[in-house]
């Protein structure tokens, strides 16, 4: 990988997710492009639940940084400190910047590599076809699909779902949330609502809901939210941009405010709308031709601004691999139509020429 020229601007952004991914790409042959992260892949997300069930499409999901970033620097560590002129990473390098994109989003466990998200993948796998009965916590997004990925997949295993909400994917209109229901019920998901899990007080293979109900289950997956990555910020220059939740706060040009060439994008924005990987992309491709105009010494008053989707989100929530409920502005439907948009190839196909490295990942040769 190539390293950029003392000529052009230094361009750093924190995280290699959906977000900052896109940026680094979209930058790299106009700047001095430096991307850090704590892992050597990028990972397309609303993936992942379909390669606990088939490992082998995550090698389609999953990205080594360098198969798109091909002209910047990789630096694989966790950003620790920021300054007015340069960024700290967790194991002692400084990285002067003349713009910074912070797009940490969520805290995830990730292995450090690609092999080793691959292996984690294969593990998960294993764990399902060696259960008999699964309790999935959490009726989102997330736990809404995995139950959907092994019901269609696995339809012999028991499954439950629990869920504190009164109703399944509360982000959505009620109508979306009661499809999905049915759809779950008919493949004979047991849904739990209004209830929790202590999963600490799990023992031999029982486990406790709020309500004092029994459930068995050989294993379990946590489907809930998880904090922002953002802790760690509280500790810069950048403390006082962060609102309440930890999140950054931007203005229309995405912009942090009150910082002329720092930027926010994806999860950790502030910005009033659902977080969907989808709109951290417009993000990305916001901020990039921002930075873009300002690298050549463009016009302030002509930087685009983003502006957050208006009335209720478009939402497509897979149910298998053939299936899906979608709300769109004037209507909500379940089954094949909405299947055809996402859950046959779940929008790898399309993030991976996004992220420009095709369709398909290359074969492996021989050996």
């Amino acid at each position: 990988m190539s390293t950029q020229g003392h000529d052009k601007k230094r361009v750093v952004i924190i995280g290699g997710g959906i977000g900052g991914g896109l940026v680094a790409k979209t930058l790299q042959f106009g700047a001095d492009v430096t991307l850090i992260d704590p892992k050597d892949f990028f990972e397309i997300p609303w993936a992942n639940l379909r390669a606990m069930v088939e490992p082998s499409f995550a090698e389609k999901s999953v990205i080594n940084h360098t198969d798109y970033l091909t002209n910047g620097r990789l630096v694989i560590s966790h950003g620790a400190g920021v300054t007015d002129t340069e960024v700290l990473t967790a194991d002692g390098q400084q990285f002067p910047y003349d713009y910074l994109v912070v797009a940490t989003g969520h805290d995830e466990a990730f292995p450090r590599t690609k092999d080793g998200r691959l292996k984690q993948y294969e593990a998960e796998n294993e764990k399902i076809k060696a259960a008999n009965s699964i309790l999935i916590v959490g009726g989102g997004p997330t736990g809404v699909e995995l139950a959907g990925e092994i019901a269609v997949d696995f339809p012999k295993k028991k499954l439950t779902l629990v869920h504190r909400g009164a109703r399944l994917l509360e982000f959505v209109n009620p109508k979306a949330s009661t499809k999905a229901l049915d759809w779950l019920t008919a493949k004979k998901v047991e849904v739990i609502l209004e209830q929790s899990v202590d999963l600490t007080s799990a023992s031999d293979g029982t486990y406790k809901t709020s309500n004092g109900e029994s459930i068995a289950a050989d294993c379990h997956f946590l489907c809930i939210g998880k904090p922002l990555s953002s802790s760690w910020l509280g500790e810069t220059m950048l403390k006082d941009n962060l609102d309440s939740r930890g999140r950054l706060m931007v203005d229309e040009h995405l912009r942090v405010k009150g910082r002329k060439n720092i930027f926010a994008v994806g999860d950790i924005t502030d910005i009033p709308e659902i977080k969907q990987g989808y709109l951290a992309q417009v993000h990305s491709q916001v901020t990039a031709k921002n930075i873009n105009l300002l690298m050549n010494g463009g016009d302030e008053s002509k930087l685009a601004s983003y502006k957050p989707p208006k009335g209720k989100p478009i939402a497509l929530v897979s149910l298998g691999r053939k299936e899906a409920v979608a709300q769109f502005p004037f209507m909500t439907i379940s089954g094949c139509i909405p299947g055809m948009i996402k859950s046959r190839d779940l929008f790898v196909g399309k993030t991976r020429k996004t992220m420009g490295v095709g369709s398909k990942p290359h074969a492996k040769t021989a050996k």
